[in-house]
């Protein structure tokens, strides 16, 4: 008799990603529905965490993350206030450890810092349960990711329908102004991100059509929320879908023709939406990547804490870009991080890169881990001029798509798919061990 393995982690991790997608579209700090999905994302990995599970952990990231972790954690211990002599202007010395002026922290803020602290460990820890699952689950979990896509995709639909600037005030803690997110940039990236996956969803699940009318729904709503950024990756992303996953699939060359025809209507809407005048005004992200670089050169060993961005970069502001609206992130995720972490957090993303691209070797027979390395690598591109991951909602769905990258299971599915051969029984293919006889 055949024991049915349990689903439970599925669906614990599978309502984590969808409740994220729904409530963790805010920027701001403190906000109690970010809480809640970090409360969830870490109690839902320690209940998987409970028991054994045959997939294991690739060690590289695993040690990654340990140094990540680490890093965070160093920020918010004292050290001797002698430490950061010539390594930081006075001006930025941390607090001193109770009172005590002998010690002090690397965080200017210690409280934003355990912030930021408890936001990597929810996407750590929720990434890490997902690496604990069997293949197969781990595609189960799309699912749930798509029903988040199109939830928000619902809400845009109807805030565009009634007006292009409406706001939905007392909902959420924050106000909602594109989907269910705060920052239109960022559903529109939530919306490109999702492209490859319904690509793979139309071309290896025999679902064209559904398929076709969800790519043709994107790109409508990537050209409604109005994001210049987003309209352009979300082109150049379907593109790359298309031509990078149909190379193993089943659809006709028909198919891909007419995806194509979509994209040449699709290129023309999105030169209306780019004002080449407004890419970069006097006070935009040409500015913000000045000021921001003036504050790594200042703090280039051990950076001002995470999570302190704001109250840093206040002090390099040039007098004359002082206005009544605050720079609240440097719209340069690299820059940021750089900036409130030093050396050390440059060394960490530097890994991770390595280990991104090392992976797209190992990936190439699977079209699903294929698929999220596109989504991957455009939310990355797009961290180049925003702060994408700062949503929780996002930093979720980056976390299991990293999942996806580096998860041992479809290799080695992969290898048992090649070990078999297909044969015809009596009109039905099969697929047997080499060696099995008909």
């Amino acid at each position: 008799m055949n024991h049915r393995p349990s689903e439970w982690d599925k669906y614990l991790l599978g309502s984590v990603l969808f409740v994220s997608l729904l409530i963790g579209g805010g920027t701001a700090s403190g906000l109690y529905t970010d809480t809640l999905i970090e409360v969830a994302a870490i109690v839902s990995a320690a209940a998987i965490f409970s028991r054994t599970s045959g997939q294991r952990s690739p060690r590289s990231v695993l040690w990654l993350l340990i140094f990540a972790v680490a890093l965070a954690v160093l920020q918010i211990l004292p050290l001797p206030a002698g430490t950061f002599n010539g390594f930081r202007p006075e001006l930025l010395f941390g607090d001193p450890w109770v009172g005590d002026t002998r010690f002090r922290f690397i965080s200017v803020g210690v409280g934003r810092t355990i912030e930021s602290l408890l936001y990597l460990l929810a996407a750590a820890a929720f990434f890490l349960a997902v690496l604990r699952l069997r293949a197969e689950q781990v595609s189960a979990l799309l699912p749930f990711f798509l029903m988040g896509v199109i939830c928000n995709g619902l809400a845009g639909a109807i805030q565009y329908s009634l007006s292009d600037d409406i706001a939905i005030v007392g909902l959420l803690p924050f106000t909602i102004n594109a989907g269910l997110f705060a920052n239109r940039n960022h559903f529109a990236a939530l919306l490109f991100v999702s492209i490859p996956f319904v690509v793979y969803h139309a071309l290896f699940r025999g679902r064209l059509l559904s398929g076709f009318l969800g790519l043709v729904t994107l790109l409508l709503l990537l050209l409604a929320a109005g994001s210049r950024a987003g309209v352009l990756i979300g082109l150049a992303i379907t593109v790359l879908s298309v031509i990078f996953l149909s190379a193993r699939s089943r659809a006709s060359g028909f198919s891909v023709l007419l995806i194509f025809v979509g994209l040449s209507i699709y290129t023309i809407g999105a030169w209306t939406k780019i004002d080449l005048e407004a890419i970069d005004p006097a006070f935009g992200r040409g500015e913000f990547a000045r000021t921001t670089l003036e504050g790594i050169k200042d703090n280039w060993a051990i950076g001002v804490g995470f999570g302190n961005f704001q109250n840093a970069y206040q002090i390099y502001e040039r007098e004359g870009m002082i206005f009544r609206q605050y720079v609240n992130h440097a719209h340069n995720e690299y820059l940021e991080i750089a900036f409130e972490g030093g050396v050390p957090a440059i060394l960490l993303m530097a890994s991770y890169f390595v280990l991104l691209f090392a992976a797209l070797v190992r990936i190439r027979r699977d079209p699903l881990q294929k698929a999220a390395f596109l989504s991957v690598s455009f939310l990355l591109i797009h961290s180049l001029v925003d702060y994408p991951l700062r949503t929780a909602a996002l930093a979720i769905t980056f976390a299991y798509m990293n999942a996806i990258i580096f998860h041992k299971g479809f290799a080695e599915r992969s290898s048992r798919k090649s070990e078999m051969i297909e044969i015809d029984h009596n009109g039905d293919k099969l697929l047997v061990p080499i060696g099995t006889s008909s």
